[in-house]
């Protein structure tokens, strides 16, 4: 057994309201530079829905993920070494821009500086790659606008897998919100996919990363990753993702999604898991058994003998006490309310949802019964507005059992904690029908409706012994082996603010070059300090003969 430390996320749906404040701020803090005007590393998505990129989950399209070889070994649905090497220089497997969209701005200026007239000036939308008069068609929350219509439903690639007929009239469309970011996965794709090495998973934390020196533009990444949270900065030339902020996970802060997120419904912490059976989980045999398997291989933070071999493996006591008390913990493998995206892929994802309940009460209470009654809750399970289907297609790998026992469980926690908020005694035979009891059911009331900060942020900062270094070295951005941000000056937590003065563009048409930049800051165009060494003087001899 090879304990590692996990940094995880769980993020409730029935609580996001797709107000996309946590893509907006994403958005301010890591991809607002030129080159990366079509990235959101966070986005929320509209689901019945195509998604961001265009049916990015059709993967007989996109070739992402890993696929089970007929000798129970896992292969990249892309291809191997061979094959990447006949396509490393035109990689035919990338959505274009048409699947993101082309990112615009407005001629503001015709508003402000046009003369008076008869008629009011118009700002009309520029794209922000060619500079010209552009008509907007589609953009990455596109499908806000379309929720539940026919206008993209019947092209999204879940729909078309399900063998129940979903109705389109008014009355019964339905639609939830879908937040998502990059997967950090325990058995990463993008990584594997990688010619040169460039893209890595840290040993401390779990998170993926880019080196941004090694990177060398092939893309292959991108193509690998069956969640399209790799992008190319066609400005750099590099790839880019989430770094699930670690500059503010190293100092103790959550997420910039999880921090500004209006419904609370992000939960940050560490899960313990046994490295050495990570390929074993990811490859078995039933897709159906992918979501035990993955939860086979986290390792109860409270046992001993986890203890002990966590502490042989070099990991922090303070990291083991924040693994026994992370909430990931308890949502995942405690209440089993929490399911991963898309397990079908294979590459054990670690950013899980609790799918939504959907509006089952009102229903209910229209057929004339008790709307919060616990067997009639349970009942009405299957006939909720929200197919299972659905649900099962997103989460459990088309398995409609697991998300009906974790839909049973949240109404079971309404009903019982109802009875106990009107004064009433509760049905312990409630909390029983779901395999819980009434203290546990309280006790996930607690994490899921009323947990205060500390309660859903369990990050433990960087260990005290390094605490230093990674002050030294800018938000480690800039360590050996390291993503090779670079930057000057510590810029841990959220200091990196002080250094966005020295590192904006000197003008907007200055060619893009390759060297060490802070790209916390920088937005991709212009000469910052130090970028090139200082120019000769014109007519000064050059060192190797002539005139400079």
């Amino acid at each position: 057994m090879k304990v590692m430390a996990q940094m995880s996320m769980v993020m409730n749906l029935d609580k996001c309201i797709g107000c996309h404040t946590c893509s907006v701020t994403c958005k301010q803090a890591w991809t607002n530079r030129t080159g990366v005007e079509y990235v959101w590393f966070n986005n929320v998505e509209t689901r019945p829905g195509l998604g961001y990129p265009r049916t990015y989950q059709d993967q007989d399209r996109w070739q992402g993920g890993w696929v089970r070889t007929k000798k129970g070994k896992l292969k990249l649905r892309a291809g191997g070494r061979l094959k990447k090497l006949a396509t490393i220089f035109s990689n035919p497997v990338l959505p274009s821009i048409h699947d993101y969209y082309e990112p615009w701005t407005y001629e503001y200026d015709m508003l402000l500086s046009a003369p008076q007239g008869a008629h009011t000036p118009v700002a009309r939308p520029k794209s922000l790659l060619t500079g010209k008069d552009m008509n907007i068609s589609w953009s990455a929350n596109w499908d806000d606008d379309l929720a539940g219509s026919t206008a993209t439903m019947d092209q999204d690639p879940i729909l078309q897998h399900m063998s129940e007929h979903v109705a389109t009239e008014l009355d019964k469309t339905f639609m939830f919100y879908l937040p998502r970011i990059c997967e950090h996965c325990l058995n990463p794709a993008c990584v594997a996919s990688c010619p040169s090495g460039a893209m890595y998973k840290r040993a401390e934390d779990g998170i993926v990363l880019v080196d941004q020196d090694a990177c060398r533009g092939w893309r292959m990444c991108v193509t690998g990753c069956p969640y399209k949270k790799v992008y190319f900065n066609h400005k750099t030339g590099k790839a880019e993702k989430c770094t699930l902020c670690y500059p503010r996970l190293e100092v103790g802060l959550p997420t910039v999604c999880s921090e500004t997120c209006v419904g609370r419904l992000r939960y940050l912490g560490l899960v313990l898991y046994d490295a050495d059976q990570v390929t074993q989980a990811a490859a078995v045999e039933d897709e159906h058994d992918l979501l035990a398997s993955q939860r086979a291989v986290f390792l109860d933070p409270n046992d001993p003998a986890v203890i002990a071999a966590a502490r042989q493996e070099g990991i922090p006591e303070d990291w083991i006490t924040a693994a026994q008390n992370s909430p990931i913990w308890d949502l995942i493998s405690r209440y089993e309310i929490a399911l991963p995206l898309h397990p079908e892929y294979r590459t054990l994802p670690m950013v899980w949802y609790i799918p939504p309940l959907s509006p089952v009460v009102d229903v209910v209470t229209a057929s004339g019964n008790d709307g919060e009654d616990g067997r009639t809750l349970f009942a009405a399970i299957s006939q909720l507005r929200i197919p299972l289907e659905y649900l099962a297609g997103l989460f459990t790998a088309g398995d409609t059992a697991p998300v009906e026992r974790v839909l049973r469980r949240l109404a079971a926690m309404r009903s019982y904690m109802r009875d106990l908020n009107l004064d009433r005694e509760p049905d312990e035979q409630t909390a029983a029908a779901v395999g819980m009891t009434g203290t546990q059911i309280q006790d996930m009331y607690r994490l899921l409706a009323i947990a205060k900060y500390e309660d859903r942020y369990v990050i433990p900062t960087a260990h005290t012994e390094i605490a230093r270094e990674l002050d030294e070295l800018s938000c480690s951005l800039d360590y050996d082996g390291g993503p090779g941000m670079g930057g000057a000056g510590p810029t841990t937590g959220e200091s990196f603010h002080a250094v966005g003065a020295q590192e904006r563009a000197t003008s907007p048409y200055t060619p893009s070059t390759s060297g060490r930049v802070n790209l916390l800051n920088w937005d991709g165009d212009g000469t910052p300090g130090g970028l090139f060494p200082p120019s000769r003087p014109t007519g000064r001899p050059d060192p190797a003969g002539g005139a400079a």
